[in-house]
């Protein structure tokens, strides 16, 4: 009976801790999901495509950042379309330090506890960091679907594209504490660890980050994206069917629980001296990070159409 007194008490105070987790994926997988949207709907409903780039093109950024940047890779009129996708997905992470007026930091996540030690594994309630990733989608759908100026309906845009495939991504989704970690690993960017004996010491958030893909080049985003349609249809995620965010974070948060912590029993290092992974880890959860990727770009392109064809 103490011991479980104790673990309610731990928990109970886990519900006033602040945990602010990293962004990612990293830009270049974030280009690679909206790649991937803009494939499927050219393919499946490219209607819509003339409406969404309309919009896009009211973008705060898009005069004097995006369409410079376009223009200057001399790309043809289908592949700017298609980097304009990927610049919007990417966008919520470029502006964050850099323009207060549009980076939301809390909007990119949500801390469901995590806390096997206490045997604690909650996704009916979160740590409080502020907006959390659920909220900012509903309001930013919300905005897409109102009668508000496109250049409001772009920025819109550019956060469902990001908080798709945000909420994909396992780390984005739980906050593992215990005793390494009393306030949390934040996201895994406190938990160390090396890809190898010889390695540098990095962290699990990094590494999931940019397990799938470094270059953030229109060619590299584009090239994952198709790999992506090939490799996982639509007849394979059987995941597909429920359209719901806050089932999608709860898929994540489970994958967080089995397979990027191991069921508590992946080891983290020092700050200075990183854990080696076990020999299998990548080779395990890298299928489960592009059938991630796939889920959200499918489900992102799913979702545009929803919300636009009315």
């Amino acid at each position: 009976m103490k011991r479980l007194f104790q673990s309610i008490l731990v928990f109970i105070g886990l519900l006033f801790i602040t945990l602010p987790a990293a962004l990612g994926w990293n830009k270049a997988t974030h280009m690679a999901i909206g790649a991937m949207a803009y494939q499927e709907l050219n393919t499946t409903s490219p209607q819509l495509l003339p409406k969404l780039l309309t919009i896009l093109k009211q973008h705060p950024y898009f005069q004097n950042r995006w369409a410079p940047q376009m223009a200057a890779l001399k790309l043809s009129q289908q592949e700017q379309d298609e980097y304009l996708f990927m610049l919007a997905a990417r966008w919520p992470d470029d502006v964050k330090g850099t323009d207060p007026y549009h980076d939301h930091f809390s909007w990119h996540f949500i801390n469901y506890v995590y806390a096997p030690q206490q045997g604690i594994a909650r996704s009916d309630s979160a740590l409080p960091t502020g907006e959390t990733i659920l909220q900012a989608y509903a309001l930013n759908r919300q905005l897409l679907k109102s009668n508000v100026a496109d250049s409001s309906k772009a920025i819109a845009l550019c956060w469902l594209f990001h908080l798709t495939g945000d909420v994909h991504m396992p780390l984005h989704t739980s906050a593992l504490v215990g005793t390494q970690f009393p306030q949390g690993d934040k996201g895994g960017n406190l938990f160390k660890i090396k890809l190898a004996l010889s390695s540098n010491t990095t962290n699990l958030h990094s590494f999931w980050d940019g397990m799938l893909l470094n270059s953030d080049d229109y060619h590299s985003a584009d090239s994952l994206a198709t790999q992506e349609r090939a490799a996982f249809s639509r007849t394979q995620l059987p995941q597909l069917g429920n359209p719901d965010l806050i089932a999608w974070s709860k898929e994540s948060f489970q994958l967080a629980q089995d397979n990027v912590y191991r069921n508590n029993t992946l080891q983290a290092g020092s700050e200075t001296e990183g854990s080696v992974l076990p020999p299998d880890y990548i080779a395990t959860v890298k299928p489960i990070a592009r059938r991630q990727v796939a889920l959200a770009g499918y489900r992102l392109a799913d979702e545009l159409v929803a919300d636009l064809s009315n």
